[in-house]
């Protein structure tokens, strides 16, 4: 019986599971929206918004947890600086998630999961900024 176990396996094991959340939340916080399925959405958003919690926190030890899970200083930095920031009247409710139809492939049900007051330009821009400094030094090249 599963009694007090929460949460879906997601057909993956302990370490791959968090592991595979850990990239997620840094990926949900760096560009504040990303397209995945429904249940793997359905169980980021407890993650993420405890770390949104502890970014409002904004003590050393409560970095020191966020960095601990997600494992990205870039991500947890704009955790704590902007984002705790944006939320910081807010309690609670930081994401929303939008089902998007089912993948071609295998028919999966996707979702999108974005902050709710999210800045529109930070998705992508750090992809903009990649390919930018690629083609800059493979002009100097």
């Amino acid at each position: 019986m599963r009694h007090g176990n929460s949460g879906r396996k997601l057909n993956r094991t302990a370490s791959h599971r968090k592991a595979m959340f850990a990239n997620m939340a840094a990926s949900l916080i760096t560009h504040e929206q990303i397209v995945t399925t429904l249940p793997k959405a359905k169980e980021i958003r407890p993650i993420v918004e405890k770390l949104v919690t502890l970014g409002k926190r904004g003590d050393l030890h409560a970095r020191r947890q966020a960095i601990s899970q997600i494992k990205d200083q870039d991500a947890v930095r704009k955790l704590f600086e902007a984002i705790a920031e944006r939320y910081a009247t807010r309690n609670g409710g930081y994401l929303r998630i939008m089902k998007a139809g089912y993948r071609q492939g295998d028919n999966a049900a996707m979702a999108v999961v974005e902050f709710v007051e999210r800045d529109v330009d930070a998705k992508g821009k750090a992809d903009k900024a990649r390919v930018a400094a690629e083609a800059a030094e493979a002009e100097a090249a």
